[in-house]
This record gives structure tokens, sequence and C-alpha cells, in this order.
């Protein structure tokens, strides 16, 4: 694995590989003995859109592993306004061990990465969210074991960056996947095929519908995500009527297995995609999930970074 641009880039293996690596990094973690595999090693954290979690889950990851983080704000580089892209790659890559970006545009990720001469993660471009799924994905297997043939999961949203990271780590794993939403929201074609060729190799069951009744019967996980993503902010007010009926609330949850889990990539707008009754309530995996972040993203960057990996 030379960058982590997209979980569609890894075979099943690989996946369950970094998940298997995520795990014994967070049992280290908690029982106290950090491992110093990245002793020595920077990661540069480039960021044109700000993010509690990406930040500080990469910071702490980086310090727990024994390396450290440098922090580029959007006004520092101003990529491609200021430098292109590909000069911000050859300059940085002198520089630093990895490079984490965080983009609006996922042509900037591709560029960092061709242009590079150290490894590129994709922190989230508009595109793919993979850090996310990742951590998604550990989340769903320490609630639902490792075996997940036959098990749901259920997207209620836009279909927007997090919906194909979901789509992709669940039919590589062999998971069943639904996508519910509003006409003119879907999924892009060309994401959906994709799915549908790695979900006929893995044997996952795919359902795309307008019914959100009929997404989350027999659900295992529940996942949903703001309705405007940042730079949507002028479809704010036209998204929040168009998507109230898909909100996830308690009654929605009560419609799944008795045992599912509610999730969400946060921050969560409570009261419009999401109710206080789920994200506090006894099906909330989001904490953990959260958490997640920062031990699936350790597990990434030994891949790339370590010695000998």
């Amino acid at each position: 694995m030379d960058h982590f641009i997209s979980l569609a880039d890894l075979t099943p293996d690989a996946l369950r590989g970094l998940l298997n690596l995520a795990v014994e990094l967070k049992k280290a973690w908690k029982d106290g003995g950090n491992r110093p595999l990245l002793k020595g090693k920077t990661l540069g954290l480039v960021f044109q859109k700000p993010s509690l979690r990406t930040r500080v889950s990469f910071e702490m990851g980086m310090i727990h592993l024994g390396g450290q983080a440098l922090y580029l704000s959007p006004f520092e580089i101003r990529l491609g306004e200021r430098e292109s892209v590909p000069d911000v790659a050859r300059v940085l890559s002198r520089y630093v061990d990895g490079i984490m970006a965080r983009v609006f545009g996922h042509a900037d990720i591709l560029a960092l990465a061709k242009y590079s001469r150290v490894p590129v993660i994709n922190g989230l471009s508009d595109y793919s969210h993979p850090c996310q799924g990742l951590a998604d994905f550990l989340t769903i297997i320490e609630n639902k074991g490792w075996d997940l043939k036959g098990r749901k999961l259920v997207f209620i949203g836009d279909g927007n960056n997090v919906a194909t990271s979901l789509l992709f780590g669940a039919t590589l794993l062999g998971m069943d996947f639904a996508i519910v939403g509003p006409r003119g929201y879907e999924l892009s074609p060309g994401v959906w095929a994709l799915g549908r060729q790695f979900a006929a190799a893995s044997g996952s069951q795919l359902l795309a519908t307008y019914d959100p009744h009929e997404a989350v019967a027999e659900a295992d996980v529940i996942y949903t995500d703001v309705w405007a993503s940042m730079g949507q902010e002028a479809e704010a007010e036209e998204r929040v009527r168009t998507f109230m009926p898909y909100q996830v609330n308690e009654a929605l949850v009560a419609e799944a297995k008795p045992d599912v889990i509610a999730m969400h990539c946060l921050p969560a707008h409570r009261g419009q995609e999401i109710t206080d009754g789920v994200c506090d309530g006894p099906h909330s995996a989001l904490w953990d999930q959260a958490e997640n972040r920062m031990h699936a993203q350790k597990a990434v960057l030994v891949q790339l970074l370590a010695v000998g990996s």
C-alpha cells in the first residue's frame, strides 16, 4: 500500500489486515503500552477544511506511535491557490515522512499522491472518506463480530463521501448494504457500479430505496450524516425540508433489530438528521466510533510509515 486514498483500492484481505492491526493497537493503548513504531517520523497535516476529529485523532495517533504531526491550517498553504497542488506535494514531501490531507476536491488528493515522494492519506475529499470508513467498520466489528455475512448496514441520507466509503467497506467485507434518501440525492452511478462489483465477489446484498421503513427492516446498523456538508451551506434550508422524512429518530430505530447500533460520523445536527434520543440512547455507538478514528488511523500510519511494514 503506497497511499491510502479510498477503501475501493484495498483487497478484502488488506482491509481486514488494517482492521486487525487497529484492534491490536487499540488494545495496546488501553493496556497502557503504546508501541513507538513511528519514532522519528513526522506526518504533515494539510487542511482545506477544519475538523475536530481529524486533526486531534491524527496528532494523538502519531504521539501514541512515538512520532509527531505538523498541522498546516487552510490559510498557511491555500492549496491550489497560493501554490499549485503538485508543487506543494513536491516541497512538503521533502520535509515530512507522510502527508494527510483533508480537502474539498478529490482531484487534489490524487494530485498530491501523484507528485509526493511520501505516502499520502485521504483525510476527506468530496469523493470518499476512507479514514472514517475504516473507523466505522472497526466499531461495527467490535459490536457485531468479524463475521459480517448476513449483517445489514443502512445509510440514511445524502449519497455523499461517507456513504461511498461505507458501500465500499461493506461490500469488501461481505456485509449487506442499504442506502435510503430522497430522490436526486443518490450515490453516483459509478460508485454504485463499483459497489455492485465488490458485492458480486463477496456475496453482499445491496438495496437502494426511497422508503426508510423498508430500508431499516432487520438492520444491524443504522448510520446517518449531516444533510448539508461543508461547502453546501447555501442549500442547507432546502435540504432540511427535503430530508426531514429521513430523520433517524427513536421510532425509526425501533423498526430495526432490537440490538441495532446507531452511528454518525459527527458533527451531528441534533434535531435534524438525528435526535438527542438516538445520539444519547442505548443504541448509540457514536462515541466509540469517534474514538476509533484514532485507532483505525494508527493502523494506516503504521502500514504506510513504519520501517519494514
